[in-house]
């Protein structure tokens, strides 16, 4: 069996407002999670109350990652601020 090689390089991976789409994401699976929390007797009834679990698990998953992105920006931001300690110093 060959082993599998990819013909050209990867692109670099995008870079954008990641906090703001993961908050974004956030708050639209609770706004669906209290949209259908009135209806709980319905889904009850069919048998979908995992549509409204699934709903506030999608939040607290996107609470974790809304810190995680939080932490990464600031290290990105950290990182690109501090100066270049790779460099070594010439010998006297």
């Amino acid at each position: 069996m060959a082993k599998w090689t990819p013909r050209h390089e990867a692109p670099e991976p995008l870079e954008g407002p990641v906090v703001a789409t993961v908050t974004g994401g956030t708050i639209l699976w609770f706004v669906l999670f209290l949209v259908q929390l009135p209806f709980y007797g319905w889904f009850d009834d069919h048998g979908h109350t995992w549509w409204l679990w699934t709903c506030l698990a999608g939040g607290g998953l996107g609470l974790i990652g809304i810190w995680y992105v939080r932490k990464r920006d600031a290290a990105i931001k950290r990182a690109a601020a501090a100066p270049d300690t790779t460099a070594t110093p010439s010998a006297p």
